[in-house]
């Protein structure tokens, strides 16, 4: 017999709390995994961008300084034949503080460390004997030097570059150097200091011993880190990125690259809490949305539950499959015919859109050139390996611009830049769809041209070649490029070798003139017109 005051729950009830249950779990499963998946994205993402950003910094900062030493170089042999004439000094000196405002100071010293000139004229060392480390160093070794930072004799905390002066018997006739201040207002705090973020975010610059060269908090310019994790890696000379716990406690996104001339260290941190911020609000954005829609869940669940349980059961099983590449389409698919689920699959879609969008431009950014825009070394190592596969055979066009660090010395690196640009367009015009020009060095570049026998590659190769001798550059007139052809498999089994030989030809090509195309394998000379100057 049944007990008449057990509690009796009818069946709608037992459905409305079963549903409810049921589609609370699937909410938490989907806020909880797509919140972990985000974050861990978000995560990624900033940790390469900082890696990126720290690289871009430590290539900007190295080509500033090998400007300056580029500087000081073409001072040094001004200088040569003037070391007797001390207004001569003092105007030069001038003018390399004042032309570039690339030093802080600017100092010439004889064989013997004696100041000739300085710039400012307020240092007051002229006709003092210079014992600093950078000096010493700088007259002891007699060649280009960045120093170690140290401090100077009037006090200041800074590095010193400097170039020999030799006259036109070799025999050494003293230095030319700058001072870069690193704890006062200098072109290094600028060209890293406009990099500052208002999150927390900052940049910090070590050298080789793990010295902070540069700091937001300018008292900490001076110190040695060589504990912090980071700047261990920068000293082994390694680069990347990393989550890590600073000397505060704070978590920090950082990425972090070496300098090759100087082999400092320059580190750009992120606070994880400021990374992680959007997505927080996000997430509270897309609770506090689906709390009203909850209710009309509530009182429509009691009729239709089945029908409400199944798309965001489906919802539910897809957002723990982020990574699925059709995880997509099955969110289109999902027959949401209410507010809710159409929301949730509307903010799911746009996630995924948007994480995509995110990967494809950092995959067309890995795989171009960002000053000529073409494809560069990993894009070709992508279509080597395509016909490695496939087996259908290539030609490959090495091309070089001839003289053209003359370029850069004679009209600066803008007009080498809009050089290099130009030719990448040409070589665009020149190309057939189904070509792929790349850039893979700093004037050098590659065609790949598949399909493509070795004689009609010479022949593509010769009007390029053509067209670059008679056309008209600007600021700089004419140049000319060398060219090499090579071909796979008809010259060798091995790509690799195949690419040697088409470096191999563009040597030769230079060796024999400049202004050429050489084909491997070829016995007669490649031409060029008469009167181009290679």
């Amino acid at each position: 017999m049944l007990n008449p005051l057990a509690p009796r729950i009818n069946l709608r009830r037992l459905i409305l709390f079963l549903s409810l249950i049921s589609a609370f779990a699937a909410l938490v499963s989907t806020f909880h995994s797509g919140y972990a998946v985000q974050r861990q994205q978000l995560i990624d993402q900033t940790l390469e961008s900082s890696y990126l950003y720290a690289n871009k910094l430590a290539t900007s900062t190295n080509e500033f300084l090998v400007s300056s030493l580029q500087q000081l170089h073409v001072a040094a042999k001004l200088l040569a034949t003037h070391m007797e004439q001390p207004a001569y000094l003092g105007v030069e000196a001038t003018r390399l503080h004042t032309q570039t405002d690339s030093f802080n100071s600017v100092v010439i010293t004889d064989a013997d460390g004696d100041v000739l000139a300085t710039s400012p004229n307020t240092l007051g060392l002229i006709g003092r004997r210079l014992n600093t480390p950078g000096i010493h160093e700088a007259l002891e070794l007699r060649q280009p030097l960045i120093s170690e930072p140290y401090l100077s004799t009037v006090g200041n905390f800074l590095v010193f570059i400097s170039q020999p002066v030799f006259g036109s018997d070799g025999s050494f006739l003293g230095t030319v150097g700058g001072s870069i201040y690193l704890k006062q207002d200098s072109i290094l705090n600028r060209l890293l200091g406009t990099h500052y973020y208002r999150d927390g975010s900052y940049l910090y610059v070590v050298d080789r011993h793990g010295t902070i060269l540069y700091h937001p908090d300018n008292v900490r310019v001076g110190e040695t880190v060589q504990h912090n994790a980071t700047v261990a890696n920068l000293l082994r000379e390694q680069s990347g990125s990393a989550v890590i716990t600073n000397s505060r406690g704070v978590e920090m996104i950082t990425g972090y690259a070496v300098m090759p001339l100087t082999d400092w260290g320059i580190v750009a941190q992120r606070p994880l809490t400021a990374t992680l911020a959007p997505l927080d609000a996000l997430m509270r954005k897309m609770l506090f949305r689906t709390i009203p829609f909850a209710i009309i869940i509530f009182l429509v669940i009691w009729w239709c539950a089945s029908k409400v349980s199944q798309p965001l059961q489906l919802l539910a099983n897809e957002a723990g499959n982020m990574e699925d590449p059709n995880t997509g389409n099955k969110i289109k698919r999902v027959q949401s015919w209410y507010f809710e689920a159409q929301e949730l699959k509307r903010v799911m879609l746009l996630g995924i859109t948007l994480l995509n969008q995110k990967i494809n431009k950092l995959r067309e950014d890995a795989e171009t050139d960002p000053l000529t825009r073409l494809p560069n070394r990993r894009s070709l190592d992508t279509a080597l390996a395509r016909s490695r596969q496939t087996g259908q055979g290539f030609s490959i066009i090495s091309v070089d611009i001839d003289h053209f660090k003359r370029v850069n010395d004679t009209y600066g690196h803008d007009a080498g830049d809009a050089v290099l640009q130009t030719l990448a367009h040409e070589m665009l015009q020149s190309s057939r769809h189904m070509d792929l020009p790349c850039r893979v060095g700093g004037e050098e570049f590659l065609i790949f041209l598949p399909n493509t026998s070795k004689a009609l590659a010479g022949q593509v190769a010769e009007r390029l070649r053509q067209r670059i001798a008679t056309l008209e550059f600007t600021t700089v007139g004419h140049i000319t490029i060398s060219l090499g052809v090579a071909c796979w498999p008809e010259d060798d089994a091995d790509i690799g070798a195949v690419l040697k030989y088409a470096d191999r030809m563009l040597y030769q090509a230079k060796h024999n003139g400049r202004n050429r195309v050489e084909v491997h394998g070829q016995a007669a000379p490649a031409l060029h017109p008469t009167g181009i100057v290679s």
